[in-house]
């Protein structure tokens, strides 16, 4: 039963496994699913945090984690980012986070628009 249990789960999780991308290589991730990123057109709105949204600063919209919160955002085979939670969603079905354009430009997936990564909590 346990070999079972941890083959399932590292089945799981190996889409989103990347040596050398979770600030530990024991923690697993947060999630793993859909990140997209927010158009050009909402640079200066407010964020649900109040801060004004711009798109050349490495933030990023979670539906629950606290504002503030740093996660290592890591797309596999095309590298990972940093960033802050200050703003709520994305609010569609399969996606995880919203990342501004910079974070999305540090993982290569502003052609794709939508792409599967891994959240790790960092500190």
């Amino acid at each position: 039963m346990r070999v079972q249990v941890a083959t399932i789960t590292a089945l799981a999780l190996a889409g989103c496994s990347q040596t050398g991308t979770s600030p530990d290589a024991s923690t697993p991730p947060i999630a793993c699913a859909g990140a997209s990123y927010y158009s050009d057109s909402l640079a200066g709105n407010p964020t649900a945090s109040g801060v004004p949204y711009d798109p050349a600063k490495l933030t990023a919209a979670h539906r629950t984690l606290a504002f503030g919160t740093k996660l290592r955002v890591v797309r596999e085979g095309f590298g990972d980012v940093i960033v802050t939670v200050n703003d709520r969603g994305p609010f569609v079905d399969g996606r995880i986070i919203d990342l501004s354009r910079a974070a999305a430009e540090r993982i290569n997936m502003i052609r794709v628009g939508v792409a599967d990564v891994c959240l790790y909590p960092v500190g």
